[in-house]
């Protein structure tokens, strides 16, 4: 029996939390790696499956500290897939560029940027040497399109996507990497945006009218498409991919 076990950052809110309950559900371990743990969002007992790790990946110090120790290797021991998925991320700041906070951009590049590609090599390295090993990054449309008030969320998703496109060119057998857009979730990312002002975000009214015309997903219908994708026989064959253009 193929033995699979998955890191997955910032599992314990929106995308995160689903994709972490439905490895779980499907007898997957997940290491989780967030700044609080799942037993503060439900009353449902933790799995023993479950390993959580209380850790701001914002920090790049600390988690380069945390990196240092044998968490990852012992984790990742035996399994026959090894799997990463880097989910964590952040939307601020939002705005024209002078009125950005230069200490939430550091916070931002780092979360968003850093700590994934940084967490991408430490797991490539840990992973037993004849392990399938799989990185997928949760990408955006951002990435590839280009939103007013969005300057910083833009440049940190698209260098995702990039790290994903670079990386697939070192051309290693044993390992696939993908930056996967989820489509447009009803997460409390989604609120945050529709909570934006739109001299901040001018477009924030087409946000509202996808949550007024029923167009955003459920965390959990994506969390499968991710999940069933990253574990697919096709997963890797593109850098960069979006879930609502895969069959």
């Amino acid at each position: 029996m193929n033995t699979i076990k998955a890191i997955l950052t910032g599992h314990t809110r929106g995308l995160g939390a689903a994709l972490a309950d439905l490895m779980l559900s499907r007898g997957i371990a997940v290491l989780g790696i967030s700044r609080g743990v799942s037993h503060t969002r439900s009353n449902k007992p933790a799995s023993p499956l479950l390993q959580e790790i209380k850790l701001d990946l914002a920090d790049p110090v600390a988690f380069a500290e945390w990196l240092g120790t044998e968490t990852l290797a012992r984790f990742v021991d035996s399994a026959d897939t090894v799997l990463l998925i880097n989910n964590a991320g952040m939307l601020q700041p939002v705005g024209t560029i002078e009125g950005q906070d230069v200490n939430a951009i550091g916070r931002s590049v780092s979360l968003n940027v850093a700590a994934p590609l940084m967490l991408s090599a430490a797991v490539a390295a840990a992973s037993p040497e004849a392990a399938d090993r799989r990185i997928v990054h949760i990408s955006s449309g951002a990435a590839r399109n280009a939103y007013p008030g969005w300057s910083i969320y833009c440049a940190t998703k698209a260098a995702l996507d990039h790290h994903a496109r670079a990386v697939a060119l070192d051309r290693n057998r044993a390992l696939k990497i993908c930056s996967v857009a989820p489509g447009v979730i009803d997460t409390d990312l989604q609120t945050e945006i529709r909570g934006a002002d739109l001299d901040q975000f001018p477009l924030r009214e087409k946000f509202d009218e996808l949550k007024r015309s029923g167009q955003l997903s459920t965390p959990a219908d994506a969390a499968r498409k991710v999940l069933d994708y990253a574990l697919s026989e096709t997963f890797g064959d593109a850098s960069v991919v979006d879930v609502r253009e895969l069959l």
